[in-house]
């Protein structure tokens, strides 16, 4: 798949958790083709552990680019195990992330050219910081992050 630079849109996706399963939220950011913010969100998702997170925030990204009608997408994710394992790079092992990735499969089936990146921790800031800013929230700001 060939696309131009600067031609596609772009989805930021993180998750994390307090705890490992511990209280968890998503975060996602989807930038248009001009760099422009179509859509940001963190949310909280109760108890989870990190990998759930990770996943839960893909596919919360994965529809934002779809009811957007995002077409090509760029999906950035520091979590390389989420990002292999969508690619079939890795085999998708633990029962609870089966469903999750057949879940994030049929979010990807609604949309056209997607490709996937990993990225290092420090260039998904932002997808990261709405993360934190569900989790104080609902935990406060003193919880240990």
């Amino acid at each position: 798949m060939s696309i131009q630079p600067g031609s596609e849109w772009i989805v930021r996706c993180d998750g994390g958790s307090r705890g490992n399963p511990g209280p968890a939220a998503l975060g996602y950011v989807l930038l248009d083709p001009a760099g422009r913010e179509a859509e940001a969100r963190g949310e909280c998702i109760g108890p989870a552990t990190n990998n759930v997170a990770e996943y839960r925030s893909l596919i919360a990204g994965l529809e934002a680019a779809a009811r957007a009608g995002a077409d090509p997408l760029l999906v950035c994710m520091d979590s390389e195990l989420v990002v292999r394992q969508m690619t079939g790079e890795y085999r998708v092992k633990n029962a609870g992330l089966k469903v999750l990735h057949a879940e994030a499969r049929r979010a990807l089936a609604k949309l056209g050219r997607v490709r996937f990146s990993s990225v290092r921790r420090e260039a998904n800031t932002h997808a990261d910081r709405l993360v934190n800013e569900a989790l104080d929230e609902v935990l406060g700001s003193e919880s240990p992050r």
